[in-house]
């Protein structure tokens, strides 16, 4: 049975029950840091947790051990890497604009010149998905994630003043240690749950 995202409330997690949840980038649990919740030696058989999980396994967003130190850590995106990262296509807002100039001998730029303003302006206001591995701890399996989030190193906007924030997620299927009463006996099992991972990010005003 499927669950989806368990929500970020402070409670015990024998209490929790598995409710939707839209917010991005996604909040943080508060786990019950009581031992008798965490998940024992014989719970954490990869070969049984692989072959529950199957094929929704994405062994580019999720690992089991952790990540390699170099790319442990927050991407860096710096102006090359920003530029790399673009997409093909220029948006057909951006290709529209022609850049006209008033009372100007020359009223229009050049094909070529129109192009590499459409290509600048694409560069400065593309809004990147930044990848970082995150540890989700031991009631997570795979316990460790590849999350996305939203540069901000600078604005997005000419002129400035919009930010890059969260516009969609990709969910994947990850595995949940879940605990609950049951007529006085502590039940615990693993459940399927939907991780949203922030896959797009768009050029929006700030709060």
């Amino acid at each position: 049975m499927d669950f989806p995202l368990l929500s970020g409330m402070c409670q015990p997690n024998n209490l929790l029950r598995p409710i939707p949840s839209d917010s991005l980038p996604v909040p943080v649990l508060c786990e019950d840091p009581d031992p008798v919740l965490e998940p024992k030696e014989k719970d954490l058989n990869e070969t049984e947790l692989r072959s529950f999980l199957g094929s929704q396994f994405d062994p580019h967003f999720m690992s089991v051990s952790p990540p390699e130190e170099k790319h442990a850590g927050q991407e860096d995106v710096g102006d090359a890497d920003l530029w790399q990262k673009l997409p093909v296509t220029i948006p057909k807002e951006i290709r529209a604009l022609d850049f006209e100039v008033p009372h100007a001998k020359k009223q229009k730029p050049s094909k070529k010149q129109r192009k590499r303003l459409h290509q600048w302006l694409w560069s400065y206001t593309f809004c990147p998905v930044v990848y970082a591995w995150s540890d989700l701890g031991t009631r997570f399996w795979p316990r460790y994630m590849k999350v996305g989030s939203c540069s901000n190193k600078r604005s997005c906007s000419v002129p400035e003043g919009m930010l890059c924030k969260p516009a969609k997620a990709a969910h994947f299927t990850i595995l949940r240690w879940h605990c609950q009463q049951k007529k006085g006996v502590l039940k615990c099992s693993w459940i399927r749950i939907q991780y949203p991972v922030i896959s797009e990010c768009k050029c929006s005003c700030p709060n």
